[in-house]
């Protein structure tokens, strides 16, 4: 039976450019909660999906020779093709072009509307069309020629003068959302960006214009044409769009998974995740996501990427190299979510190399090998006895680990927790020394024991990688001829020792993770 809904979302992507290493980091991360709450018995809902309204889509359009709808159709393709390149197992992909999310928006600001949350007024200030953000004067820095510029992003600023625009009272709300997050201490996470964004809220909350009036590429508000919803204000309601809202063909879905657990960002949009949004479902009398967690940037040689700099790293590049499940792994594993992480293609060969290729891939190879040598490539019967060994109380306790990490997103720990038993598994084929077992008659039962015992925990390992390597995971449960390793929803009990059928083929088959050497790598990118 089902644990119950497992819900979460990543950000509504920008459609201004194609996915790179920030993005798909992010889509990663969602997707091996994912893989792994499916497996611990829930019935998942993982929503993504691509912002295509606001100025700055219409312009990037027009310098490309097309409408606005036609540069977002010519970029869903690449989104797609990433997150399939990457093994992303979403349950919905939002754009907010279908006509599914107007109704969304449109019955959701009709509400607040409605309710006498919004008020129409004249805007006065300044606005960034790439971070798609109003700015006080007092927020903005100026560059070397004295231009207000954005304070993220760095580029100019554009004077809003007189555009009459719908505003959100979001003023009101500050008080409560204070509030809110002392009851809620687990709603912002990590804690350092808690603690901003308290310190925000504090100094004083202003009313947020959620329409705009001098263009038309938005959806349309109902109850005044002429004003389309402003980026943020149509963006944000996607999440409730892909799990079913103001949709007669999902009848009951919304309720069913309403609030959700997660929403994964990157750092530089939790004002909009852990101010804005919180405030919007206040006001229409829903219950708020459980935890907004904002992750760190990644970085090379202490600096974002990015173009101008020459050390952009693209996902594709990555994956010939290393391969889906490498990729996957060394994101999660090597980057603490949550923190910002510095990467490189010779830090990305040391952990394939040790983790992957002399730790997980060398003990299945070497312990595959001997099974053949030793059993005639089948799994042994092992004595009764046998099932007391170092390895299975390492096992018996790592679910307890395992899913308290995962629960709370350290994949760093998740992953560290199922290599000390890969480790260890190692050591306990070092120290039984089969090779020397096998040359006598006497030593039969204690030989079988230790292939039946590696094999086993070999199996156990598979089943806790597969978030992270669905590819590689299913490759061992082939060898082992066992069935689909993604198709488990218990994975407790799954993982409980002995389950390893005696008799079963055991397939050799090639490395699994080839070393790799880093002088033959060369993007170009330090």
């Amino acid at each position: 039976m089902s644990k119950g809904t497992y819900s979460f979302t990543t950000p509504i992507y920008y459609v201004n450019a194609a996915p790179h290493l920030g993005t798909a980091y992010t889509t990663v991360a969602a997707d091996t909660v994912a893989r792994y709450q499916r497996m611990n018995g829930y019935d998942v809902a993982f929503v993504t999906g691509l912002d295509e309204h606001g100025q700055k889509v219409a312009e990037v359009a027009g310098k490309n020779g097309m409408t606005p709808l036609e540069w977002c159709d010519s970029m869903e393709p690449k989104f797609r093709d990433a997150w399939d390149m990457l093994d992303i197992t979403y349950t919905d992909f939002v754009r907010t072009t279908e006509p599914r999310h107007a109704r969304t928006v449109q019955k959701f600001w009709t509400d607040l509307y409605e309710k006498g949350f919004l008020y129409k007024g004249a805007y006065e200030g300044w606005y960034c069309v790439h971070e798609e953000t109003y700015y006080a004067e007092s927020d903005l820095e100026k560059n070397e020629e004295g231009v207000f510029v954005c304070p993220d992003c760095k580029r100019p600023v554009q004077q809003a003068s007189g555009e009459e625009n719908w505003f959100f009272k979001l003023s009101e709300f500050e008080d409560k959302l204070l509030a809110f997050y002392e009851e809620n201490p687990d709603f912002i996470r990590p804690e350092t960006r808690r603690n901003e964004i308290v310190s925000f809220v504090k100094s004083g909350l202003k009313d947020l214009s959620i329409s705009r009036s001098t263009f038309d590429w938005g959806v349309p508000l109902p109850f005044d044409q002429g004003h389309v919803a402003y980026v943020w204000a149509d963006a944000l309601l996607a999440y409730i769009t892909g799990i079913g809202y103001a949709d007669p063909e999902r009848e009951g879905e919304f309720d069913a998974r309403w609030p959700m657990q997660y929403h994964f960002v990157g750092k530089d949009i939790i004002r909009f995740h852990c101010v804005i949004w919180p405030a919007m479902l206040m006001a229409a009398g829903l219950p708020i996501t459980h935890t907004v967690f904002g992750h760190g940037f990644l970085l090379t040689k202490g600096e974002k990427m990015s173009k101008s700099k020459g050390n952009v790293l693209l996902p594709e590049d990555l994956v010939k190299v290393f391969g889906v499940d490498a990729y996957r792994y060394y994101f999660m594993s090597d980057v603490q979510f949550g923190h910002d992480g510095s990467i490189s293609v010779e830090r990305m060969v040391q952990v394939y190399n040790a983790d992957l290729a002399n730790t997980w891939g060398n003990l299945c190879s070497r312990v595959f090998n001997m099974t053949k040598k030793y059993f005639d490539a089948k799994v042994p019967e092992a004595p009764a006895s046998a099932a007391e060994n170092p390895l299975r109380e390492i096992s018996d306790k790592l679910y307890d680990e395992y899913d308290a990490c995962m629960s709370l997103v350290d994949f760093s720990g998740a992953a560290a927790a199922v290599q000390k038993l890969a480790s260890r598994v190692n050591l306990y084929v070092e120290e039984s020394a089969p090779w020397n077992l096998a040359k006598s008659e006497e030593t039969a039962g204690e030989l079988a024991a230790v292939i039946y015992n590696a094999l086993e925990a070999i199996r156990i390992i598979a089943l806790y990688m597969a978030p992270f390597m669905p590819h590689t995971s299913a490759e061992v449960y082939k060898r082992l001829s066992l069935g689909d390793v993604t198709a488990v929803e218990d994975i407790e009990a799954a993982t409980s020792w002995g389950q390893l059928p005696a008799g079963n083929d055991v397939e050799t088959g090639d490395p699994l993770f080839p070393r790799l050497d880093v002088e033959a790598i060369d993007f170009g990118v330090e």
